[in-house]
């Protein structure tokens, strides 16, 4: 059975979860898209145990399944003074994750962030659960400097069918403690800054936003990634850059689409256009362009399976919201994306989160 869909109403069913953007760059300020050479944020690590769960965890028996996660129960109890055999142990509200975490060089002990967390084993969800206190490193095998626990948050996807990989991942704001003195970069020797997307158009942009705000020979582009900085005479260093800070230029940038691979949420701007291509992806087949116009469904009433079609040159809005239609899942959003930008049918970088 072959279901016609206006572009009109694709268009409609994505509207709030697509929001165009401005088709022409926008200023931001300096700060927003460089970093001081020395502010390099500082990765930690940690290994920890999900607990609370309704029986989703990690499948272990005794010495059967997953055996790490039953010795780090078994280790967590051991130091409260209590002994069980492994083999006692059933650890289905129970899952081993992988903490991690980025902060800045300059947080202070008493300082909180956000962490992430991933489960290891072959838990099926880690909803509901809480994070048992984890210590983290800088480097594997040294010594903790924060510890990390509390309720995880899940992102909660808009598909009716079970997504792999939404719920064994999820985030604790402010999950993290910092307790221990960071290694600290010497803030007083900041002699240049950093673009976190290097660029040569957007380098001479700073560099000469800044030359007519404190006079030309301020700021020289060492080269895509980098400004040398040679403050004025009578200006302290953290006033120069807070003033830099707030200088605003135009950037140099490609064109973005930022896909959530936990929820499906699409994020373009309102001027991608896609062109001609045929792309084939978990049962489906995307054909962009062709002989008949408009934009419709091939497949049992809108089942996953099938032939999507739109008319080429359709935007990033109707390729989402057609596949969206037929129930596709956020990660075959996101490859289906990917492949239309590898086969040069998307002049766009494609970022999965």
């Amino acid at each position: 059975m072959r279901t016609r869909l206006l572009s009109r109403a694709l268009a409609a069913s994505l509207a709030l979860l697509l929001h165009p953007a401005i088709g022409r760059a926008q200023d931001v300020r300096i700060r927003d898209i460089t970093l001081a050479d020395r502010d390099v944020p500082v990765r930690l690590v940690g290994y920890g145990l999900v607990v609370g769960l309704d029986g989703t965890g990690d499948r272990a028996i005794g010495t059967y399944g997953a055996r790490h996660t039953v010795q780090s129960v078994v280790n967590l109890l051991r130091n409260f003074d209590i002994e069980v055999p492994a083999a006692m142990l059933r650890t289905r509200n129970v899952a081993a994750v992988l903490v991690t975490a980025e902060v800045s060089p300059y947080l202070r002990p008493g300082g909180r962030f956000d962490v992430q967390v991933a489960s290891l084993g072959d838990a099926v969800s880690l909803r509901g659960g809480v994070l048992w206190m984890t210590p983290l490193v800088p480097d594997v095998g040294g010594p903790a400097v924060a510890t990390a626990q509390g309720a995880l948050v899940l992102s909660d996807g808009a598909s009716s069918r079970p997504v792999p990989g939404t719920e064994t991942s999820a985030r604790i704001p402010e999950g993290g403690l910092l307790e221990q003195e960071l290694p600290r970069p010497a803030f007083a020797s900041t002699s240049r800054l950093v673009l976190r997307e290097p660029d040569i158009g957007t380098a001479l942009r700073i560099a000469a936003a800044i030359d007519a705000e404190f006079g030309a020979g301020t700021a020289q582009v060492e080269d895509p990634g980098a400004v040398a900085l040679n403050p004025p005479g009578g200006t302290s260093l953290p006033e120069f850059l807070a003033r830099i800070g707030e200088l605003r230029v135009t950037p140099d940038r490609r064109p973005q689409i930022v896909i959530d691979a936990r929820d499906g949420t699409v994020v373009a701007g309102g001027d991608l256009r896609v062109g001609s291509a045929v792309v084939s992806h978990a049962g489906m087949t995307l054909t962009i362009g062709g002989a008949q116009g408009g934009a419709y469904l091939d497949g049992d009433g809108g089942a996953l399976t099938g032939a999507i079609r739109v008319d080429a040159g359709a935007t990033v809005q109707e390729v989402a919201a057609a596949l969206h239609a037929v129930g596709a899942a956020p990660q075959e959003i996101a490859a289906i994306f990917e492949s239309l930008q590898r086969i040069g049918a998307l002049a766009a970088t494609v970022v999965s989160r």
